[in-house]
C-alpha cells in the first residue's frame, strides 16, 4: 500500500521524522461519463466524474486527514477535535484510531446522516452533541480546543488544505492535463480552496471552478451566514463556510462562479448518477452536477473538458437512498412468475 504522503511527499509540509497514518487514500477514479455529458448536451468524452467516495472512510476528507493526523503525531498532540456534519467525524476518527489518539467530535444534533454517526462510533470517536447547527457546533469546537490544548482537524487545519490539493493533482495526471471547468458542491469551502491550490502548484492551464451550494444554504452565493440553513444534503448544510475567502479567490482567479441549486435539482442528479452511470454518491455531491444541468439547461453549456467531483459515497446517506426504494413484489416457488 503507497500512501497518499509517499506519493506526493516532494509537494507537502512533511519530512522524514514525520510518522505517517495512512489508510491508503487517494487515487480515487476518475470515471467517463458520457451518459451524463449527453443529458447535459455535450460531446461523448468530454465529461468525467472524480469520485472521492472510495477513500478508506468513504469521503474525501480522508485526503486532508493522512497529512493533518500525522503531523499532529509528529507534534506530540495529546488528542484531536472536530466539529462535523459527518464526513469529518467519521475520517478523523478512523485515522485518529490508526494513530493511537483521542479523537472528540461535536455533532450538531440530530443533524447527522446515519451512516456518518456509526463510523464515528465505531471507530471509538467520543461524541459531543451540540444543540445548534454545524456553525454552532464549529464555534464550539474552535474554543474549546484552544483552551484544551488539542488539535483541530477541520479544514481551519492548514494541512488538511495540503492533503486535499492532491486531488488536483490526481484529476490532472488522469487527463494529461487540468480540465477546462470542475463543478463541484461548496459547504464549509475548504475542498474548493485546496483543489485551486493544487491546479495552481500544477502550473500551465487551469480549470474555471464551478462550486455549487444547496440553496437552503448558499451563504455565498446570497453574499452573507445564513442563520438556519436547511437542505437535505446534509455534508453542505452550512451557514458561514469557515474558508469562504479560499472559495471566493478560487472563483475569482479562475473566472468560475459560485452558485446554487434546489434540493430537488440535488436529488435528480443524484439519482441520474446512480441510474445512468452507475455511481452511488451522496447528495451533497451531486450538487455539483446539478449545477451543470442547470446551466446547460439554461443555455450555458461548459466548452471543453469537464470534471465534476463527488465528495461521499452513497451509503453515507441510508435514509435518503430509502426514498427512492421500488416497488417490491412476491415470488412463492412453484408458481409461474412473469417478469
Amino acid at each position: 500500500m503507497t500512501s497518499l504522503i509517499d506519493r506526493y511527499r516532494d509537494r507537502l509540509p512533511v519530512t522524514k521524522r514525520t510518522p505517517v497514518v495512512s489508510l491508503g487514500e487517494g487515487n480515487t477514479p476518475l470515471i467517463r461519463a458520457d451518459r451524463l455529458a449527453q443529458a447535459a448536451g455535450l460531446r461523448p468524452g468530454s465529461v468525467h466524474l472524480k469520485f472521492e467516495g472510495t477513500n478508506p472512510t468513504g469521503s474525501f476528507k480522508d485526503r486532508g486527514m493522512t497529512v493533518a493526523m500525522s503531523k499532529a503525531l509528529e507534534e506530540g498532540s495529546r488528542g484531536v477535535l472536530c466539529a462535523s456534519t459527518g464526513n469529518t467525524a467519521a475520517s478523523a476518527s478512523a485515522y485518529a484510531a490508526k494513530a493511537g489518539l483521542r479523537c472528540v467530535v461535536f455533532l450538531p444534533r440530530g443533524a447527522v446522516a446515519l451512516g456518518k454517526l456509526m463510523q464515528a462510533v465505531m471507530h471509538g470517536a467520543e461524541i459531543v452533541e451540540v444543540a445548534g447547527n454545524f456553525d454552532a457546533a464549529l464555534k464550539a469546537a474552535l474554543k474549546i480546543a484552544a483552551e484544551q490544548g488539542f488539535t483541530v482537524v477541520n479544514s481551519s487545519n492548514p494541512y488538511r488544505i495540503e492533503g486535499q490539493k492532491t486531488a488536483a493533482f490526481e484529476v490532472a495526471e488522469a487527463l494529461g492535463r487540468a480540465p477546462d471547468f470542475q463543478f463541484m458542491p461548496v459547504g464549509n469551502a475548504g475542498n474548493i480552496t485546496a483543489y485551486w491550490k493544487g491546479y495552481k502548484e500544477l502550473g500551465g492551464a487551469r480549470p474555471r471552478m464551478m462550486g455549487f451550494q444547496a440553496a437552503g444554504a448558499a451563504p455565498l452565493v446570497l453574499g452573507h451566514p445564513v442563520a438556519d440553513p436547511k437542505t437535505v444534503a446534509t455534508a453542505i448544510r452550512i451557514g458561514d463556510p469557515y474558508s469562504k475567502a479560499g472559495a471566493m479567490a478560487a472563483r475569482d482567479e479562475s473566472g468560475g462562479m459560485i452558485g446554487s441549486v434546489t434540493d430537488g435539482q440535488i436529488l435528480a442528479a443524484y439519482r441520474f448518477l446512480a441510474h445512468e452511470e452507475g455511481v452511488f454518491c451522496e447528495p451533497a455531491s451531486a450538487a455539483g452536477v446539478a449545477g451543470l444541468f442547470k446551466l446547460a439547461r439554461g443555455g450555458r453549456k461548459p466548452r471543453g473538458s469537464v470534471v465534476c467531483v463527488l465528495t461521499g459515497h452513497g451509503l453515507k446517506d441510508p435514509d435518503t437512498a430509502a426514498r427512492f426504494a421500488p416497488r417490491r413484489r412476491a415470488f412463492t416457488p412453484g408458481r409461474r412468475f412473469k417478469l
